[in-house]
């Protein structure tokens, strides 16, 4: 398949670079975490067989840059970013959306504000934890990362993050055994650049977001709520499940835990496929 192409946007305080692959109606992938366009690699191809496949790098990630690198990142200004791509590339027409992790809530956010312009939006583990009954030990949570970050620096910081997410005892993490795609793995140094900037900035930002979870009750026809196989138990795990008992549909599942778009990448797909069909 050929290339990409390649194309910048200007947004309020950000300049987005952003991706278009295949032909058919517009699919935007929302990348979560650290990652950019790039996280996609795996299974952007597949989709794109199908799909106008857009995807970008959210501000202040990989090459989307900020007018202030310092500027407070917030939910409602990062799906708007998510608004200016589909418009650009669709504009007018119903469009599918397909968010991973903090790319979820963003995905989440823009289905509230501009239900009428989406078909249908997957959304796989977004760790909206204010939705939980014990949101009150998250934000506890979220406060030590970032008095760690502070005071300790980044890495001491992923490591409270990451044991935060883990089940109740778990010490080790399921998936590091497994061996990423070379793709995957080249990543790995831009992936290392934006993590200051992620768990300064949006970690706190997006896990202290809180959905409209009235207004996701009359649009629960638009969303798919989806986690990983190996992820029951886990905190990313828990939001989705609980919204999609709330809002009364089916929680899917999909191969791998929260980065099963990397590890599994064929069996992703495909089943993305079909949860955007549906």
């Amino acid at each position: 398949m050929t290339g990409p192409t390649i194309g910048s946007l200007r947004v309020n305080g950000a300049t987005l670079h952003y991706e278009v692959r295949g032909q058919g109606p517009l699919l935007l992938l929302v990348p979560g975490g650290a990652g950019g366009a790039a996280s996609f690699d795996g299974i952007v191809d597949g989709l794109a067989v199908e799909y106008t496949v857009a995807t970008y790098d959210p501000r202040g990630m990989s090459r989307s840059t900020l007018d202030d690198p310092e500027a407070e990142q917030r939910v409602a200004e990062h799906a708007d970013d998510a608004f200016r791509i589909l418009e650009l590339l669709s504009p007018g027409e119903p469009v599918r959306v397909f968010g991973a992790s903090s790319g979820a809530i963003v995905a989440m956010h823009l289905l509230t504000a501009h239900p009428e312009r989406l078909a249908r939006v997957v959304a796989h583990e977004p760790p909206l934890v204010e939705v939980l009954p014990d949101a009150s030990e998250h934000r506890a949570l979220i406060a030590r990362v970032q008095d760690t970050f502070r005071t300790q620096g980044l890495m001491p910081a992923m490591a409270v993050f990451v044991a935060g997410m883990k089940k109740d005892g778990e010490t080790t993490e399921p998936e590091a055994e497994i061996t990423l795609p070379p793709q995957a793995a080249g990543r790995a140094e831009r992936t290392m650049a934006n993590l200051p900037y992620f768990v300064g900035r949006i970690v706190p930002s997006f896990m202290s977001y809180a959905p409209d979870i009235h207004m996701l009750e009359g649009l629960s026809h638009q969303l798919v709520l989806a986690c990983g196989e190996d992820s029951r138990g886990e905190l990313p795990y828990r939001p989705a499940a609980f919204l999609a008992e709330r809002l009364g549909t089916e929680l899917q599942h999909f191969p791998g835990g929260h980065t099963g778009l990397t590890t599994h990448p064929a069996e992703f797909g495909e089943l993305l496929r079909k949860a955007l069909r549906a």
